[in-house]
């Protein structure tokens, strides 16, 4: 992993802590992997390009880099579970980088045919967004 790398996912994970993920409440065992530490998992599995869950967690748990980053790692299925559970947080934190990009607030945009359609609840998430000028 690189330096570069390093500092990315760490500035993500704190811009996912604090503006994406709510506080955690409630009694009960604390997950050994947070939800930001997860969608940064998810974030940095697609930057290094490996499609499939099963190779990452494999390539996490061998590199030293990426297992002192992320010191307490879930198994492949743990990991999809969790994921998948945490869909409207990946959503969440896709408008919170967006609006963080100065072409956010363009006013004209160039999007793709096949994009999923926005919703007033998607807009009012990115209206609310930490990067607003």
């Amino acid at each position: 992993m690189t330096n570069e790398l390093d500092t990315l996912l760490t500035a993500l994970y704190v811009l996912v802590d604090d503006h994406v993920v709510p506080p955690r409440a409630g009694r009960g065992r604390r997950p050994e992997v947070t939800d930001s530490e997860l969608i940064t998992m998810a974030v940095a599995q697609v930057l290094q390009r490996y499609g499939s869950e099963r190779r990452w967690i494999r390539h996490i748990h061998a590199d030293p880099g990426w297992r002192a980053m992320f010191p307490a790692m879930l198994g492949q299925s743990g990991y999809h579970k969790r994921l998948k559970a945490a869909q409207p947080l990946l959503r969440k934190a896709i408008l919170t980088m967006a609006a963080c990009c100065p072409s956010w607030f363009d006013d004209l945009w160039i999007t793709d045919w096949r994009s999923q359609a926005w919703t007033w609840s998607t807009i009012a998430v990115a209206a609310a967004s930490p990067c607003t000028p």
